[in-house]
């Protein structure tokens, strides 16, 4: 068995039951599992115990922190093609959107696919190393296929959803009609990714899930009949964006006069195997039946401030046992996809407060937020073999330095500093006991000429559309 240990680390931050934090820290690992958490005291120890433990190879963690993998519970990994437009006139959900349908009616699977490994090049270099994305348009040809084939080239750990729009403008949906598509011709496709591409077993690498879009994009019938695919198989998630902004309030009101959550129960939608994105807008009823439901949420904060779809009552709901994680959202609602950087604005948010609490500094804490972002994620994603350091648990895990200028005199609480500080990029990354970023960079890309193609796609885009 191949042996990585990782030692001296400042501060090891497990996420363990107890929450230990340990100081002058090791991680052994062994092959694809942790097989040791300790200081690197005891981890030597546990090596010299037997012979058959003798690393391969060693890592000198001096001056980091290290932390479980963090974990991106929602995105749209195409959006890096159109980031800063719209967002930088202020427009809000629903106009930001139908400004951008035009341009990403230009998709197409080299688009799907570059844009991809540039999301998560990004992701790599912010701590994560499990993503869920939401590709819900397939023009010309684009697949779910193109994104997973880039996640599998980096190494990410990756929950692609087969996203979906069928109610075009005709049949009162927001979309165009030029990119809905057949809902049997949906559902066949979702049945042959799962088919093809979804692995239920412990530490999968990829695990696929069903994504309707939204209330306003999809019919009833395709949101139900999803749902009952997905649970004819073993750990397929169900995936939608929920209680994003008030006109989505009013939208469901007005149309099937009931409000998003009453909307979702009555598809079938509520549930340990169901997370939705944002759920900015429930009241205190709703928060606690996500609770008792087991529905697990995915706080966008950055998303939701761009584009003022408000604040979400993320400590309520964290309160009411409602399973909790982070995603950095779409990057053109976003515009940057660093999940370190998004644990610290949910932080940050949450002691802002939201309508009917007042601001509160002891309302989030960093190492809350950072759980949120780890655990939590964990948890979202219906994964119990990571989001810790413990172990049996897979070998994912990741080191930022905080021996540099942006934490300077920060390192009587190294951990808070993670959060309270400067967003730092990952200095070590290792998904599934594999190293992915090393000393900062990762391994084995050219991103020089991956940028360069990226930005010649996203540029012919805009000027098909006639916006650049």
């Amino acid at each position: 068995m191949a042996i990585t240990l990782i030692r001296n680390a400042e501060v090891v931050v497990t996420m363990d039951p107890l929450r230990r934090e340990i100081r002058g820290g090791a991680v052994v690992v062994e092959d694809k599992r942790i097989a040791f958490v300790g200081t690197a005291i005891e981890a030597q120890e546990w090596i010299a115990a037997d012979p058959a433990r003798t690393p391969e190879a060693t890592i000198d963690a001096t001056g980091c922190v290290v932390t479980p993998g963090l974990v991106n519970c929602h995105h749209h990994l195409f959006q890096t093609l159109t980031r800063s437009i719209g967002t930088g006139r202020g427009l809000k959900l629903f106009d930001w959107l139908k400004m951008l349908y035009p341009i990403w009616g230009g998709l197409n699977g080299e688009a799907v696919y570059t844009s991809a490994k540039v999301g998560l090049a990004e992701l790599l270099l912010s701590g994560a190393t499990t993503v869920a994305d939401h590709l819900y348009m397939f023009p010309n040809g684009a697949r779910l296929d193109d994104e997973i084939a880039a996640a599998a080239e980096l190494g990410v750990r990756f929950h692609p959803t087969r996203g979906s729009m069928s109610l075009g403008q005709s049949k009162g949906g927001l979309p165009p009609d030029n990119l809905v598509e057949n809902e049997q011709d949906i559902l066949d496709d979702s049945l042959r990714v799962i088919e093809e591409f979804h692995d239920p077993e412990p530490f999968s690498m990829l695990r696929i899930g069903l994504a309707p879009c939204s209330p306003f994009s999809v019919s009833a019938d395709l949101m139900r009949e999803s749902a009952r695919m997905a649970r004819g198989f073993r750990n397929v998630g169900l995936h939608t964006h929920l209680c994003e902004t008030l006109d989505e309030d009013r939208f469901c009101l007005e149309k099937f006069g009931a409000r998003p959550i009453d909307y979702a129960e009555s598809l079938e939608w509520l549930g340990k195997d169901v997370w939705f994105a944002h759920m900015v807008h429930p009241n205190a009823e709703e928060v606690k039946r996500l609770g008792h439901t087991c529905s697990g949420i995915c706080h966008c904060p950055s998303s939701n401030m761009i584009l003022a779809s408000g604040i979400a009552p993320v400590r309520a709901m964290v309160d009411a046992r409602v399973r909790v994680g982070l995603g950095v959202d779409g990057s053109a609602s976003n515009d940057g996809n660093h999940m370190l950087g998004e644990a610290r604005q949910a932080m940050l948010l949450q002691r802002v407060g939201w309508p009917g609490f007042e601001s509160s500094a002891d309302r989030m804490s960093a190492r809350e937020a950072l759980e949120l972002a780890t655990l939590g994620g964990a948890k979202v994603l219906q994964r119990d073999d990571i989001g810790s350091l413990e172990a049996g648990k897979a070998a994912d895990l990741v080191a930022f330095r905080i021996d540099g200028l942006h934490h300077a005199g920060a390192l009587g609480d190294p951990v808070a500093a993670l959060l309270t500080c400067a967003p730092a990029s990952a200095w070590l990354s290792m998904i599934n006991g594999r190293v992915v970023v090393e000393g900062g960079q990762i391994k084995g890309l050219d991103m020089r000429t991956l940028i360069d193609k990226h930005n010649s796609i996203s540029h012919a885009m805009q000027v098909r559309a006639g916006v650049a």
